[in-house]
């Protein structure tokens, strides 16, 4: 399947805005993520009292007590199969029960029966639609069936609705929504992600080394695709990129040089390095750009990179061509309308910025950048009480991106300093 269109990666980024080993999940880690729901439904060992006026429990309740607690016994002592049946058993006879299909899809998991797995627990977010466990790991199945655009989907929106105190799931989900955000070409999530791991894990992982490594350099691929001729490419671009977002920078400068001597042609090894050079160096990091720019003519982040660096200092004569540049090349980026919009502000073609930041923010409804710059736009065409709304947009989304990241920092950086930030 070849890389998706504009088109597609649009509609994609729609939909998900509406280690231990990687390939599976034990289940003695799984099962403790029960939903609370669980311990209220959970059967109990003694026979319910039955007091006068109420009815006996029916042949058909206790029968289905019996089975719910084999099955939970089954399970408890590993026997996976036998307890995968007594389930099934018991969901014929109560399709409701919601901790039998959790429990089912994830026994199903564990045996790599990746189809039933995904079907039982499609029955359970049905019933239990805030459960974000169970679109993690449906998303997991999707994953291992190749159906990959579902997963990524799946598995996102359980990362927003949460995954609970299992670390084992948490690093399995992360991982694999980066690795799928790179397939569909959403390089820099899948690099703000993948950076978490390299800034806490204590000793290198190669699965993680190669994921980074194909963020970086913009390969949409998931690590099982790489070919043996780029693999050496991939890791060391993986692990320079790793030392950056761990603050090893002495590390991150030498590994980040030998690969451009290494592989002074090959696409996105330029960008990557002046990445890493731009906060310190600006100036040598613009070289890169540039230097990018003749390997690949049409690269747009390049472009973007410079204009942006443009913007920071006000030189935004020298921007606009840049910006204009990359909205031909890609109408789908939202980065790129962020710039160009931010630009015409300046130059006072206000009316053109507006059009341009609206589309964006249409593109990309969840950026808070993208708002903050169109309240800025409405804020000198007049328009107020858009203004008003468009900096409400923007505060409620930062605030939301900040505590999702754990981050106390308010808005008021970002207001003070409006040239500077990249949208994202």
């Amino acid at each position: 399947m070849g890389a998706p269109t504009a088109r597609k990666r649009h509609s994609i980024l729609l939909t998900i805005n509406a280690a231990p080993a990687l390939s599976t999940l034990a289940l003695s880690a799984l099962i403790f993520i029960t939903p609370v729901f669980a311990q209220s439904r959970r059967p109990t060992e003694k026979k319910p009292i039955v007091s006068a006026g109420q009815r006996a429990p029916t042949q058909d309740s206790v029968a289905f007590d019996q089975l719910a607690r084999r099955a939970g016994v089954a399970r408890e002592a590993n026997q996976l199969s036998e307890s995968i049946n007594l389930y099934q058993q018991a969901l014929k006879m109560q399709p409701s029960w919601t901790e039998g299909w959790w429990y089912l899809g994830t026994l199903l998991y564990e045996l790599d029966r990746y189809t039933e797995a995904r079907d039982a627990l499609r029955r359970f977010v049905t019933l239990e639609p805030k459960a974000g466990p169970g679109y993690a790991l449906m998303g997991l199945c999707e994953f291992q069936l190749r159906e990959y655009e579902r997963a990524l989907v799946n598995i996102q929106r359980g990362r927003a609705l949460g995954l609970g105190d299992s670390e084992q799931l948490t690093f399995v989900t992360r991982y694999h929504a980066a690795i799928l955000l790179t397939r569909f070409e959403f390089f820099e999530g899948a690099t703000e992600i993948l950076h978490f791991f390299a800034r806490t894990q204590t000793k290198e992982n190669p699965k993680v080394t190669e994921a980074i490594g194909l963020s970086v350099l913009r390969l949409p691929l998931l690590p099982s695709d790489i070919s043996a001729d780029k693999r050496d490419l991939v890791l060391r671009a993986g692990r320079a990129a790793s030392h950056h977002a761990a603050r090893r920078l002495v590390d991150a400068r030498k590994e980040f040089e030998q690969l451009v001597a290494l592989y002074p042609e090959t696409p996105n090894v330029h960008y990557a390095y002046g990445v890493f050079l731009l906060d310190d160096n600006p100036d040598a990091a613009a070289k890169q750009f540039q230097r990018e720019l003749k390997i690949s003519p049409s690269h747009v982040p390049a472009r973007l990179q410079i204009a942006f660096t443009h913007i920071k200092n006000r030189d935004y004569a020298a921007g606009l061509p840049l910006a204009e540049e990359a909205v031909r090349l890609d109408p789908a980026s939202f980065p790129a309308r962020n710039a160009l919009g931010r630009i015409l502000i300046e130059t006072g073609d206000v009316a053109r910025a507006i059009k341009e930041l609206e589309a964006g923010v249409k593109q990309a409804p969840d950026s808070p950048e993208m708002h903050f710059a169109l309240a800025r736009a409405y804020t000198r065409a007049g328009r107020k009480e858009d203004a008003k709304q468009a900096r409400a947009n923007f505060l409620r989304l930062d605030k939301l991106r900040r505590d999702q990241r754990g981050e106390s920092q308010s808005a008021s950086a970002l207001e003070a300093n409006p040239d500077n930030p990249t949208p994202r």
